[in-house]
């Protein structure tokens, strides 16, 4: 969960009255977050640089307060502090506005078709009259750190940009161009550099590096101009110090470059209805029209409100607690959600929410529900036992496989479903033909390049790191790996596989064929003749992880689901196992 750092003193100023700790913490549990740290920044500083000075009594005190991950409103001081006071009653839900302009009179900006080669969108937006102090300065830049982190996933899907409107002068274009032709003076420099250039000299910054991955090796860099051709951003990476805000910014322009649409406008609305508040018309924004190469524009922000439908039935049922219409509809106002009640004609009770642009959390009539249980609160709500509660039968099943194994004498292990590239196929002594393994793009250390195919890499890396443990070793696992799908909407799909080894001085190759043999018993499925499809059988198979003339596949009802062997020698020395050992592994959902 994201944590939000913020001043104490200046909170409770916001709230409009003081609290002391625990009352602090009890009104963080009632609204769903949790106080996870009292600090000072001077505490921060100390701990960074492992300083054991004591604190003074002067140095402002932080709170650190974990806040839900889909909650962006959430993630400065502005946004917790409104939606403390909506739900302590002190304001109303606010009503936020685009400013009613003509289409000649928006600042426009115009995208060139080539952006369409790396970063095809651009959403933008105006705060006018805005009034920045040093805090709150502070505040518009930390709103924009947090959001890269969590729904920009790094600047990947959306970068922001923020400019002083003042120092810049419209219409402005969005283009793609060969980094050689791109030259500015980057932020908090005073150099002019050329954008190739710009990206070794970022290379050696802690910040900035680990963005540069982004668009480095395309063939165009994203960039926006004013009218006057001057830079006013080199997105994901660097905005130019000729448009940076300053605490005299009065006018802040805001764009958001993104390969996600609806990402970069969630993004522009938490910025936008944030800030807004500090506006000369407090929470009103004013648009700017995005002008496509086709002829199509687009006016955004869209502020506008969603509506949702939702019976009073389905919040109880889920809430587990009977409630009035009149309680429902106040304690989603609690929670930003305006409802509107409505008796269809078989009298059931029906509510029409009305969800603010600030909670692009609320997708489904359960969040809904969630909220009432929030504002409810969870320990007013009285335990009960589901009527009834039963498991998939895919994890029915494997949990009685789990037991028949252990019952033989095997202790279960529980591996990462990430690993490494070569752990997933030259150490296996496979080769990747491009249309199985879902390749991991942005690993955070070479053992999380790919998810697994197969089970078998955990289980010999968990041999070879027990490979003093006394023998014979006895594993097993079941667990989902994952495969290319073309069929499925995301692209993959995921396939439960019980795998098990034997290590010991003998291969133990029967005992592996018995495990087999035993697993096949349990889920009722009878040893046939080859070629008979009411039953399983073994057959030879060739599988360049397993001994040549050592190996079987198990087929089931006219389909492989599984092998088992002798581990190559190969194999086993890749992974540093000096012991001989068998290993299966089959597919669980074929028993269904």
């Amino acid at each position: 969960m994201p944590t939000v750092s913020v001043g104490r003193d200046r909170l409770f100023e916001a709230l409009g009255r003081t609290y002391t700790q625990e009352e602090f913490d009890e009104l963080c549990f009632e609204f769903g977050i949790e106080l996870d740290d009292v600090t000072t920044e001077k505490a921060i500083i100390r701990k960074e640089k492992h300083l054991d000075e004591e604190a003074l009594e002067d140095e402002e005190v932080i709170y650190k307060i974990e806040v839900p991950a889909n909650r962006y409103d959430l993630l400065c001081l502005e946004g917790l502090a409104l939606a403390l006071r909506v739900f302590n009653g002190l304001d109303p839900i606010p009503a936020y506005t685009v400013s009613n302009i003509s289409k000649q009179s928006m600042v426009k900006i115009h995208v060139k078709p080539e952006t369409s080669l790396i970063r095809p969108y651009v959403v933008c937006a105006v705060l006018r009259g805005v009034t920045f102090d040093e805090a709150r300065y502070n505040s518009f830049i930390d709103l924009q750190d947090k959001l890269h982190q969590n729904i920009c996933r790094q600047r990947t899907l959306v970068a922001i940009g923020t400019h002083d409107l003042d120092t810049m002068q419209g219409p402005f274009t969005y283009e793609a161009l060969p980094p050689s032709e791109i030259n500015f003076v980057p932020l908090k420099q005073v150099k002019n550099f050329r954008a190739d250039e710009l990206m070794e000299f970022y290379k050696s910054d802690l910040k900035l590096k680990k963005f540069l991955r982004i668009i480095e090796n395309s063939p165009v860099f994203p960039v926006i101009y004013d009218h006057k051709r001057t830079v006013l951003s080199l997105p994901p990476i660097i905005n130019s110090a000729h448009s940076a805000i300053t605490l005299k910014t009065k006018n802040v322009f805001i764009e958001c470059t993104a390969t996600d649409l609806t990402k970069a406008n969630i993004v522009l609305n938490t910025m936008v209805t944030m800030f807004s508040v500090y506006c000369e018309r407090k929470f009103d924004v004013e648009p700017v029209e995005v002008i496509y190469s086709d002829g199509k524009s687009h006016v955004y922000p869209d502020l506008s409100l969603y509506h949702m439908d939702v019976p009073l039935s389905y919040i109880t049922s889920i809430v587990g607690q009977t409630l009035q219409a009149n309680k429902v509809a106040s304690l989603l106002h609690k929670m930003q959600l305006h409802a509107e009640q409505s008796v269809s004609g078989d009298e059931q009770i029906n509510f029409t929410v009305t969800v603010p642009p600030t909670r692009s959390d609320v997708l489904h009539p359960c969040d809904v529900a969630e909220d009432v249980a929030i504002a409810y609160g969870y320990n007013e709500i009285p335990k009960r036992k589901p009527a009834s509660l039963k498991p998939l039968h895919l994890n029915q099943l494997s949990d009685l496989i789990r037991m028949e194994i252990a019952m033989t004498g095997y202790t279960e292990v529980l591996t990462w479903i990430l690993c490494s590239y070569n752990e997933n196929f030259s150490m296996l002594n496979r080769k990747d033909d491009k249309s199985t393994a879902v390749i991991n793009g942005n690993p955070r250390s070479s053992d999380f390049e790919v998810v697994r195919t197969s089970l078998m890499p955990g289980i010999l890396k968990t041999i070879g790191h027990n490979k003093d443990h006394p023998k014979p070793i006895k594993i097993f696992e079941v667990g989902d790996i994952v495969l290319l799908d073309e069929t499925k909407d995301v692209g993959a799909t995921n396939r439960r596989h019980l795998a098990a080894l034997y290590c010991g001085a003998n291969s133990g190759f029967e005992l592996i064929h018995g495990l087999v043999d035993r697993i096949m018993e349990v889920t009722g499925t009878p040893f046939v003749l080859p070629g008979d499809n009411k039953g399983y059988y073994i057959e030879h198979s060739d599988e360049p992880e397993f001994l040549p003339g050592r190996q079987a596949s198990i087929i089931c009802k006219g389909k492989q689901i599984g092998t088992f062997g002798i581990v190559h020698p190969e194999v086993m020395d890749n992974f540093d196992i000096p012991d001989p050992c068998s290993f299966v592994e089959l597919n669980i959902e074929s028993f269904l």
